[in-house]
């Protein structure tokens, strides 16, 4: 295992401040967009398309960026604000629009609320506040959200603010994914909304990713990595298929060691695993709303999850250690808040994506599970590693329960 001295920059949503061998993609993104005047009347939206791992999310998110440092370049006017969402990782149309209102108001809980609704907060919240927008709907895929409602609404907010209000600041929009799928969404919106012709990238070539993963080795290690680790890393991502997302992954595994399973432990968090309950962890999944989760609905949803396995659900100060178990891995941060029954409501705060948590195997005597799920067996006898991992496709899932 390597010692990095930055692992920071091996996380998913991290952004390199240049995206290597998109540098003509991000400026093609960022003339499109115009900014900061366009000469075109708005909605001002540009679609990134490509394979997976030819980056597009990189290119989205870098344009955006570029974006929100022009507009503050100006030196006039509010300061622009910058909002990402993973559209995969939400529960429909009502999981997107409330991201992009918990971007707005963190402690927001769209549960009970009807999507429009969630919109309409949405909108006038970015009316009040009179700065730009710069928003990235990311990772679009065609078991996702439906995103037309949302850039509808963004298109015509109008019918959404209070009577005698109208328009919106500035917003620019820039949608990454899949063609096929934007392609959809580019049809259903009319002539409007333009999303095509999209910026398109084609797979990394070789030469490419040897570059990336130098650049990023070099970035997490604070030295240049061992040429032989990287050149193993190389040749089994071109093998797996090439792309950078494969690249980075491999990396991350070569950097963190063998105890590393779904990502990168973030900065602060101790290389580790934590022992926690299958049935936890796949409720804590279910509950979370943009990095943050209401402990009575984990707890819940955990009741749900360890009777269809055949298990009783855990006692309340037992699942209340498991979150004291995680917040000391850095994983989560335990919060009280106002509201709730009493006045007050207990919050787990998700300082790491779910996909960058180290589950270790369950201790001797924890009570057996069953499934894919399974957190091992009662007596600690033989059987597979309790590793917990993300379903292999979370949207589907996701988008059938929203």
């Amino acid at each position: 295992m390597l010692t990095p001295s930055h692992a920071e920059v091996l996380a998913r949503d991290w952004l390199p401040p240049v995206v290597l061998g998109r540098e003509v993609e991000v400026a093609e993104v960022v003339r499109r967009l115009d900014p900061p005047s366009p000469h075109a009347p708005g909605p001002w939206v540009v679609g990134v398309v490509g394979p997976s791992g030819s980056g597009t999310s990189s290119v989205a998110r870098r344009a955006a960026r570029e974006v929100a440092d022009r507009l503050r370049a100006t030196g006039s006017g509010p300061i622009p604000r910058w909002i990402a969402v993973r559209t995969a990782r939400c529960r429909g149309t009502h999981g997107v629009a409330t991201a992009l209102l918990r971007a707005l108001d963190e402690g927001f809980d769209g549960r009970g609320f009807p999507a429009v609704e969630i919109l309409a907060g949405f909108l006038r919240r970015v009316r009040r506040e009179g700065r730009p927008l710069v928003l990235v709907l990311d990772d679009v895929a065609p078991d996702g959200p439906d995103l037309v409602p949302i850039l509808r609404a963004i298109g015509e907010p109008d019918r959404f603010l209070p009577e005698g209000e109208s328009g919106l600041p500035a917003v620019w929009s820039v949608l990454a994914g899949q063609p096929e799928v934007l392609e959809r969404v580019d049809s259903r919106l009319g002539e409007r909304w333009r999303i095509a012709p999209f910026v398109d990238l084609g797979p990394y070539s070789p030469r490419e990713l040897r570059t990336i993963l130098e650049d990023r080795a070099t970035r997490a290690l604070g030295r240049t990595g061992p040429p032989d680790v990287l050149e193993r890393i190389l040749e089994r991502s071109v093998e797996d298929g090439g792309g950078a997302a494969r690249l980075i992954e491999l990396l991350r595994r070569a950097v963190l060691g063998p105890s590393y399973r779904a990502g990168a432990v973030p900065p602060g968090a101790r290389a580790v695993g934590v022992s926690v309950e299958a049935t936890v962890l796949r409720a804590i999944e279910d509950a979370v709303r943009d990095r943050s989760a209401a402990v009575g609905e984990v707890r819940r949803l955990e009741a749900r999850h360890a009777r269809a396995v055949g298990a009783a659900p855990l006692p309340a100060t037992t699942l209340w250690r498991r979150f004291v178990r995680l917040e000391q891995a850095g994983y989560v941060r335990r919060e009280v808040r106002a509201g709730g029954v009493g006045g007050t409501r207990s919050i787990v705060r998700i300082m790491a994506p779910l996909d960058e948590w180290v589950i270790a195997p369950t201790p001797r005597g924890t009570r057996r599970g069953s499934g894919p799920w399974a957190a091992g067996t009662r007596d600690g006898g033989p059987g597979p590693a309790p590793v917990w991992k993300p379903p292999t496709s979370p949207s589907r899932r996701d988008a059938a329960a929203g």
